[in-house]
Parts: structure tokens; C-alpha cells; sequence
């Protein structure tokens, strides 16, 4: 008969520290769960329940006359511009700040040590990409609204400014992460900082930053979906009409080709990240 296995043979050594960080994540999930209030339960009860069928009830049948079916695609259509032309000047802001905080194309650090004013002023610019992605896109909206009025230039203007600091911390991680001899190379040659980023960086990390690019695309169109809520147009806000007007039908189709969009965003995504890949 096979000798049976000792118990510290067949022991996981991992297994104190596995118990002991999934102790710790308890301890420190429940305070929090604790101080927003979750109380997944009170769902249940039954003066709840009736009111949630009663709402999940005058959803169905979504309405499909021709009439709504067009202003659906018309809002959608407008959805997808105003994101497509947040993530442009989210771009045409975020690039130029990557060159500019980006220290693998600094000029100064080629004999060692960047100089105080380039350091300045890259930091100046990092803070700057901070103070961007920090205010959330829908505060964004909210002052605009006030500044230009109800409509898709006050959530275009949200995304950009929100996106351009997502797009210029991450550009600038990408960036700085990969091989910089041959920038250091083309820069100790004489090339400028345009040419050392189109012919040393660029080319090693373009498929990684177009992909991230249309990530963020593909997040924008979720954004401009929730933005219209403050009013600032598209999908969003023609939604918000709906469930203020009791009409479930309507806010059922609604939701039903904001999910088809955003499968479209999303497998249009995976084809481009494919291709590049």
C-alpha cells in the first residue's frame, strides 16, 4: 500500500496569506458598504417589488411607430458626433501636452539632468492634465449648459476637457515606458523634437496609443449618452424627456439602441485593436 501523504506535504504555503488579505479586503469593504448605505435587501420588500414591476410593466412593449423610430436616429446619429467630435479636440489638445511633458523628448536631459525650466514647465503641464481628468465630464457639462445653453456643443466641450487629461496622462505613460534609445539617438544628432517623436517614439508605440485612442472613443460614446441628462443633447437627453413624461415605452427603445450602439462602438473597437494588433 502507497504510503499516505504527510499533511505539510499536501498543504498550500500560501494559503495564511491568502486568508489574511482576504480578512483584511473584508474589513475594509464593510465600513464602506456601511457608510453609503447598502442595503441590497430593502429591493425586496414587498411594496418595493410592486412598484418595480408596476415600472418594468410600462416598458413593453417598446413603441416602433416611424415617427418616434426616426427622432431615435436622429438623436443616435447626433450621440455618436458629439462624441467623435469630443475625442478630436480632446486629441487636438492632449498631443501637444504630451510633447511637452513627455521628458524622453527633452533636449536638456541629454547631458544628464534636465534643466530647471524644462522640469518647471513639464510639471506645470502634468498638473495641468491633472486638474482636467480630475473635474468628471458631467460637472464639465453642467457649466457649460450654463455658459452656451442647452444642446451637444456643451457635451462636446465636456468631453474634451475631460478626455484631453485621460488621453495626455496615459500618451505620456506609453511614451516614457518604451525603448528611448533612438530618440536619445536622433536628438544627440541634431534631429528636433517633432522628429525625434514621428521617427523614434512614434513608430515603436503607435498600435498601443491608437488603441487606447479608440478605447477612450468607445467610452465617449457612453459619456455623451449620460451627459444628455444635464442637457447637453443626443440620446441622453431625449431619454430624459421620456422618463419624465411617464413614457416607459418610449425610454424601452430607447435603451434598447443605446445597448446596440454600444456594441457597435465596441466590435468596431475589437477590429481596429485586431488590425493593429
Amino acid at each position: 500500500m502507497a504510503n499516505a501523504l504527510h499533511p505539510a506535504a499536501v498543504r498550500d504555503p500560501a494559503w495564511l496569506g491568502r486568508v489574511f488579505w482576504t480578512c483584511a479586503a473584508l474589513a475594509l469593504l464593510f465600513p464602506a458598504l456601511v457608510a453609503c448605505e447598502f442595503k441590497p435587501w430593502v429591493l425586496f420588500t414587498p411594496d418595493n417589488l410592486r412598484v418595480t414591476g408596476r415600472f418594468i410593466t410600462d416598458f413593453f412593449p417598446p413603441k416602433v411607430d416611424a415617427e418616434f423610430l426616426a427622432l431615435v436616429a436622429r438623436e443616435t446619429w447626433r450621440t455618436v458626433a458629439i462624441a467623435t467630435a469630443g475625442i478630436a479636440l480632446a486629441l487636438a489638445l492632449a498631443i501637444p501636452l504630451t510633447l511637452l511633458s513627455t521628458a524622453a523628448l527633452s533636449v536638456s536631459a541629454l547631458s544628464g539632468r534636465m534643466g530647471m525650466l524644462p522640469f518647471a514647465l513639464r510639471q506645470a503641464i502634468r498638473v495641468l492634465l491633472i486638474v482636467l481628468r480630475s473635474v468628471p465630464e458631467l460637472v464639465w457639462a453642467l457649466v457649460f449648459v450654463r455658459v452656451v445653453g442647452l444642446g451637444p456643443t456643451a457635451g462636446v466641450l465636456a468631453i474634451a476637457l475631460t478626455y484631453a487629461g485621460m488621453l495626455g496622462k496615459v500618451y505620456g505613460e506609453i511614451l516614457e515606458s518604451g525603448d528611448a534609445h533612438a530618440t536619445t539617438a536622433l536628438l544627440r544628432n541634431g534631429s528636433s523634437r517633432l522628429q525625434a517623436f514621428l521617427y523614434g517614439l512614434l513608430p515603436q508605440n503607435a498600435a498601443e496609443l491608437t488603441s487606447y485612442t479608440v478605447y477612450r472613443w468607445e467610452c465617449a460614446i457612453r459619456s455623451s449618452a449620460v451627459l444628455g441628462f444635464v442637457g447637453a443633447g443626443g440620446l441622453g437627453q431625449q431619454m430624459d424627456l421620456s422618463m419624465k413624461m411617464f413614457e416607459g415605452a418610449e425610454v424601452a427603445t430607447m435603451l434598447i439602441v443605446f445597448m446596440l450602439l454600444v456594441w457597435l462602438a465596441d466590435a468596431v473597437s475589437s477590429q481596429l485593436r485586431r488590425v493593429l494588433g
